[in-house]
């Protein structure tokens, strides 16, 4: 089992930044990829970001590339979203995750999942 701790998350107003934290207790094969789902009320949850543990392969989601960045420190297995430019319509709980195989996973297939921390952009 792996377990992922997130911090951040909070209220901003339009155009502000905040920044997420995710600590994951161990590496494992089933937690070489990790990354950020979000999910606002009534929708999915989808992928906003992903990273390859260790390595350098990082994805973001259309919708926030440019605005976002997602970064790790393997010292402390710790992944970081740091979020400018942040708009109304990103109000969501976000979500840290970590999975095996293929950076390219949808939420169904993450095999750990975070408690989730919600972010609040105000226009």
């Amino acid at each position: 089992q792996v377990q992922l701790v997130e911090t951040g998350g909070g209220s901003v107003q339009a155009g502000g930044s905040l920044r997420l934290s995710c600590a994951a207790s161990r590496y494992t094969p089933s937690s070489t990829n990790m990354g950020w789902f979000r999910q606002a009320p009534g929708k999915g949850r989808d992928a906003v970001a992903r990273i390859v543990r260790g390595g350098g392969n990082t994805a973001v989601a259309d919708s926030v590339k440019g605005r976002f960045t997602i970064s790790q420190d393997n010292a402390k297995n710790t992944v970081y979203l740091q979020m400018n430019g942040l708009k109304p319509e990103d109000t969501a709980m976000y979500y840290c995750a970590a999975w095996g195989g293929p950076l390219y996973r949808s939420a169904p297939d993450v095999d750990y999942w975070g408690q989730g921390t919600q972010v609040t952009v105000s226009s």
